[in-house]
């Protein structure tokens, strides 16, 4: 009973990125976390949306800028078939048309890739309470978009 109790609880993550060692990183950095399960990766945005389909992620971690199809394109896909999966974004370079734009595309969150594997985790808590319809606070967002560049 206790084993599928915990199967319940886990958090299913898709690791999106096209570079093989940053995605190696993240896997490395959530693994340590017993309700966490690396379920899947993909290297570019088209190679996301066939794997999500595959593996039903909770939650799927996308790099915004890759070859064949961005993370932008990639989230809207996933969110328009699949509403109930959370799309965490990773960017190098947080400036506020691509928070705006992933955020428009149905990102929960967008993370600096230089703190997420510090970070990470938490944002995956904060994405999963949000789709399971529990309030989240982040007052370090505030009220608009653009102060997100601003979030440590």
């Amino acid at each position: 009973m206790l084993d599928s109790r915990q199967k319940i609880n886990t958090i299913r993550v898709l690791l999106v990125d096209d570079h093989a060692m940053v995605r190696q990183g993240l896997r490395c950095a959530l693994e340590c976390y017993p309700r966490i399960e690396v379920v899947g990766e993909a290297s570019d945005g088209e190679e996301a949306v066939t794997c999500v389909g595959k593996v039903l992620p909770t939650v799927v971690v996308i790099d915004i800028v890759m070859p064949k199809m961005d993370g932008i394109a990639a989230t809207r896909l996933i969110k328009t078939q699949y509403p109930q999966i959370a799309v965490i974004g990773l960017t190098r370079d947080l400036k506020d048309y691509t928070v705006y734009s992933m955020k428009k595309a149905g990102a929960f969150e967008i993370m600096d890739k230089k703190s997420a594997v510090v970070e990470l985790y938490d944002a995956i808590q904060r994405a999963v309470g949000g789709i399971d319809g529990k309030a989240v606070s982040r007052p370090e967002i505030g009220p608009g978009l653009g102060s997100l560049t601003e979030a440590t």
